[in-house]
């Protein structure tokens, strides 16, 4: 197995497309084409962290944050950042970053919070992606419908939700005429030919849209394939920024707020005034959430948990909800046992390991 072939499957998992436009995610550092000794998984790439691959074999860093995230123009070992980059390549150790790509995904980092808080009920996204669903629009002699469809669906195109297979068909006319250099597969060069056609609309995810199209091609008898794919303007209820999800029961806020250190844990949960209401309904947006108080507070969540709050964030809740900061490492901690179990599933001859460095910057007294 090469370096490559995890990344296929870490990519299965939270598709590097549709992480965030300022992120730097993907193979950082090291060859894809090189074979795989082991796997670390990390949630921050430090010099110790690589000195850790090195001594379990592990060829390949799985880390959630990126160890480049800003432009480097020296690596000269005067950072934790170069001194990592500089023992990786020295020991052929490759870097791969998943981050935004997993905090968007539907099983990702904000969906293991709300299922810590056992907030799952009328889970949804918060902050939706868009600009993440296509349209694919095409003509296809009657007789060859079905298998066209048969192949764009394999390929991911139809998904809708929960519902896989969606598809629109209208029959109608279809006319072309081949010139000289033409090789038609129904009808003659130089005539005119007129065919009953039927007009298939699917939409696909976004990142789907190279399966998609091969899929077409192949599966399409037309020398010219006539189709048109768009970007739809809907936005993606399965993929974006934050959840929110609903408890069973509502709750007393001090009673939530004691069960929430304990459940995620962490040591100090920063907050803004307590409005004496219950706790139904949870926002929650791992890592820095302080700019998305108001679409919490347009989800008509109670409370709002995520991290890195400055003082005048808390000011944003209004009376209208309640924020809660639960530190940054604290609302990520559970990521690499997602990824662990993800990659444990799918390779067997290699060792998948864990590390055992603890990377959160952040220490209480």
């Amino acid at each position: 197995m090469k370096i490559k072939n995890v990344i296929t499957l870490l990519d299965d998992l939270a598709p590097l497309y549709y992480a965030e436009s300022y992120d730097n995610v993907g193979l950082l550092v090291g060859d894809a084409e090189a074979d795989l000794t082991g796997i670390l998984i990390t949630h921050d790439t430090l010099p110790e962290v690589v000195d850790e691959a090195v001594e379990k074999g592990a060829n390949f860093i799985v880390s959630f944050h990126p160890i480049i995230f800003s432009g480097l123009k020296k690596i000269t070992g005067k950072s934790y950042i170069e001194r990592s980059i500089i023992k990786a390549i020295k020991n052929d150790v490759a870097i791969f970053a998943i981050h935004t790509a997993l905090d968007v995904n539907w099983n990702g980092v904000n969906d293991i919070i709300l299922k810590k808080l056992n907030a799952v009920i009328n889970k949804s996204i918060l902050i939706p992606s868009a600009n993440t669903i296509k349209k694919l629009s095409t003509y296809v002699p009657v007789n060859y419908t079905d298998d066209v469809l048969k192949l764009l669906f394999k390929a991911g195109a139809g998904s809708i939700g929960n519902y896989t297979d969606c598809s629109f068909s209208t029959n109608g006319k279809g006319t072309y005429k081949g010139n000289e250099f033409s090789d038609p597969v129904i009808g003659e060069k130089g005539i005119l030919n007129i065919e009953d056609e039927t007009n298939i609309i699917v939409t696909f995810p976004a990142h789907k849209q190279g399966d998609v199209l091969r899929a077409l091609l192949k599966s399409h008898p037309y020398e010219e394939v006539a189709y048109e794919i768009i970007t739809l303007e809907n936005n993606n209820q399965h993929i974006g920024l934050g959840m929110v999800g609903e408890l069973e029961e509502e709750v007393d806020e001090v009673e939530f707020l004691t069960f929430l250190k304990q459940a995620l844990p962490t040591k100090c949960i920063r907050h803004s005034k307590l409005l004496g209401k219950k706790i139904k309904r949870i926002a929650v947006l791992g890592g820095s959430g302080s700019s998305a108080t108001k679409n919490a507070i347009s989800a008509g969540a109670d409370i709002f948990i995520s991290a890195d709050f400055k003082y005048h964030d808390f000011y944003g809740a209004e009376d209208k909800l309640i924020i809660a900061d639960i530190g940054h490492f604290e609302s990520e901690q559970f990521i690499k046992d997602l990824l662990f179990e993800h990659l444990s599933k799918k390779i067997t001859k290699f060792a998948v390991n864990l590390s055992e460095i603890n990377s959160n910057p952040i220490n209480y007294f």
